[in-house]
């Protein structure tokens, strides 16, 4: 369902993901260098579309790769890779949310909180950030109530790792690109933003849908 992207009471054009996220926008320091570790900022790059991907099926079979833990194999799917990655649990959520999230997490505590963060690039350049976390609580009940109040826009958010970890100017997760789903008592949250170059929001939106679906 289309969600209002902005503050609370504002917001602009509908979008497909959660709005959301408190990180401030800023610009790619650094680009994809082919090969290397380094990121560097890319120009003119094809997209996955013009360049023939059937993103229905490239998703279906991200989320297998996803599922065995194989996120390499997932971005393949989109004609990405790994370019960085960075990972880090805590020992709770409160102080890592915000807004209805955080009040939440202050009568319902969560049990824990895995948080990694992906660059992902192609060899023309585009770069994506992929934000994912896992959090967990005492049952599938509380679970499942937690995943309604962050799936609606203006609740707040689990505050994605920040990007210069990676070695990134601030990104900014808006939530258009968004994927949640309940795994047990585990409610895993993804999200994705375009960091340089030309990354289409259908390739963001599989990237989010396959990324919710990596194991903790």
């Amino acid at each position: 369902m289309a969600r209002r992207i902005g503050g609370a009471g504002g917001g602009s054009d509908p979008g497909a993901g959660k709005a959301g996220a408190v990180l401030a926008a800023g610009v790619l320091a650094v680009s994809v260098a082919a090969g290397g570790g380094g990121l560097s900022l890319g120009s003119g790059a094809t997209s996955v579309e013009s360049a023939g991907t059937n993103l229905t099926k490239a998703k279906s079979e991200g989320r297998k790769s996803a599922r065995s833990g194989d996120a390499d194999g997932a971005w393949r799917q989109v004609k990405m890779r790994t370019l960085k990655r960075t990972a880090k649990p805590a020992l709770e959520c409160l102080t890592h949310s915000f807004g209805q999230v955080r009040d939440h997490f202050a009568r319902n505590p969560c049990k824990s909180l895995d948080r990694t963060l992906f660059a992902i690039g192609d060899d023309q350049g585009n770069v994506a950030v992929v934000s994912v976390a896992w959090v967990g609580f005492r049952n599938r009940r509380d679970a499942g109530e937690f995943k309604k109040l962050i799936d609606v826009h203006g609740t707040g958010d689990i505050t994605p790792l920040a990007t210069p970890l990676l070695d990134m100017a601030d990104i900014r997760f808006t939530g258009l690109h968004y994927q949640s789903r309940t795994d047990g008592s585990t409610v895993v949250i993804a999200e994705t933003e375009s960091a340089s170059g030309q990354v289409s929001g259908e390739v963001l939106d599989a990237a989010a849908d396959m990324a919710s679906w990596l194991p903790r």
